[in-house]
């Protein structure tokens, strides 16, 4: 029996080792994309799966052998990570869903609240799991779920400073008090009676019905599969990565996964009818919950890539991927929400004294992008507007004035009017963009709307 046990265990830590391995490889893909890295997530998963069911199956030699409750937690932790990953990476509903059991899971069964281990490693996995299943929550508006979390987030951090004097904890203080000042400043849970951004269709009526999008179909249908979705701001509310407008952004342009909305609390798992006690070793998670939370008869999310504070460099990327990789008959929708123009205090010389919002080599180079991207450049349309001028108004995308490699001018969006874009601005220099490029629409039979905030 010892020589069994040993063989189990044996097997689980190379099953452990192997999971991560592939984890590894797929934890810093980039959000955007449609093809990339898609078959190494399958492998991911199908590892983690297998690691899930092993340790389903052979838990009692795993316990005798020295399996921690807490190594039970981690690996559904990564397999609710992965989920979550999927999720961002293609916006269906199922993925954040099936994330969200999987974290409610770990939260209830206790797997690293029930550890009395002064294992500093060990905290810093339980911190990093509650910052996680905090994003999910927002995303879900589980707003019950958010409140809970947060004050054993809090509790722990309490508990980690006065255990390990040693060590600073300082970020995780700003973790807390940035989800905080998030839920001081978001709608849902400041209003009791604050409807959910998303569409739903107990409160809304579909899209068909509605006059306007029924004319716009008889001339040109076009689906709505990918954005992108920007904020750049300075002390701007966030947690994480994900910013005030992106987040709101994000319900905006996601349908309510089940038309009763998602239930608000789960059922406990039973077994014969009898409740499952969260307090021993369980490692039953249903996965099957999700099935009945999604509502396969609604159009799938579009994707979308959220970006915090990008470099002009890395959204113009972003931007050039995405379009390049848009489906026929279909449209992007791109929102910016940046400042204008950068404080007086971080503001360069040049920008300060009133000169050149920018230097003549990046105005120049610029002009000649956009020379190439048009088969018969013209200095004017009309007689109005040449397209030098579409370099004196900017969005300013930097933590210091450092002129014009922190500014994004409505100029560097024209390459991307080739493919039906629906530009949303939200700034104080919205009124340029809106001008600059409605040249742009009447120039080619482009699908450009620019709508400023």
């Amino acid at each position: 029996m010892a020589e069994e046990g040993d063989v189990v265990s044996k097997t689980f830590r190379a099953l452990v080792e192997r999971a991560d391995r592939k984890f590894a490889r797929v934890r810093d893909f980039p959000s955007y994309g449609r093809a990339q890295g898609q078959h190494y997530f399958q492998k991911v998963f199908k590892a983690y799966m297998r690691l899930w069911k092993y340790q389903q199956e052979h838990r009692t030699e795993l316990v005798k052998a020295g399996l921690n409750r807490w190594e039970i937690g981690e690996i559904a932790g990564r397999i609710g990570q992965l989920y979550f990953g999927q999720y961002t990476r293609t916006s269906e509903a199922r993925f954040l869903v099936e994330s969200y059991v999987f974290y409610e899971a770990i939260l209830k069964r206790r797997y690293f609240e029930g550890c009395k281990v002064k294992d500093l490693g060990v905290r810093f996995k339980e911190l990093r799991f509650y910052a996680r299943f905090l994003l999910v929550s927002l995303i879900l508006n589980r707003t019950q779920t958010v409140k809970v979390v947060v004050e054993k987030l809090k509790a722990l951090v309490d508990d980690c400073n006065a255990n390990f004097r040693e060590t600073n904890f300082k970020e995780w203080k700003l973790v807390v008090q940035e989800i905080v000042r998030f839920m001081n400043a978001d709608t849902t849970f400041t209003i009791a009676s604050a409807r959910p951004f998303r569409y739903s269709a107990i409160f809304d009526c579909h899209p068909n019905s509605v006059q306007d999008v029924a004319r716009f179909h008889a001339k040109k249908v076009l689906k709505f599969r990918d954005s992108i979705l920007m904020s750049y701001h300075r002390n701007e509310v966030k947690f994480a990565e994900l910013t005030l407008d992106a987040y709101r952004m994000l319900q905006c342009l996601e349908w309510e996964s089940s038309g009763s909305f998602y239930p608000k609390h789960l059922a406990e798992t039973k077994e014969n009818g009898i409740v499952v006690d969260y307090s021993g070793t369980s490692g039953l998670i249903d996965m099957k919950l999700v099935a009945g939370m999604t509502d396969p008869t609604l159009p799938p999310n579009p994707r979308k890539a959220i970006l915090y504070r990008p470099s002009v460099t890395h959204l113009i990327a972003v931007m050039a991927t995405i379009c390049e990789e848009l489906p026929p008959e279909s449209v992007i929708l791109v929102y910016l929400s940046a400042s204008g123009k950068p404080s007086h205090i971080n503001a360069s010389p040049v920008e300060s004294s009133g000169g050149p919002k920018r230097t003549t080599k990046n105005k120049l180079t610029s002009h000649n992008s956009l020379e190439q991207n048009f088969s018969s450049p013209e200095s004017h349309i009309n007689g109005k507007k040449g397209s030098s001028d579409y370099y004196d108004d900017y969005l300013w995308l930097g933590s210091k004035g450092n002129g014009g490699s922190s500014n994004l001018y409505p100029g560097d969006i024209i390459p991307f009017t080739r493919r039906p874009l629906f530009l949303v601005i939200d700034s104080d220099s919205s009124h340029a963009f809106k001008a600059g490029l409605t040249w742009c629409r009447k120039r080619r039979e482009s699908c450009l709307t620019a709508f400023a905030i």
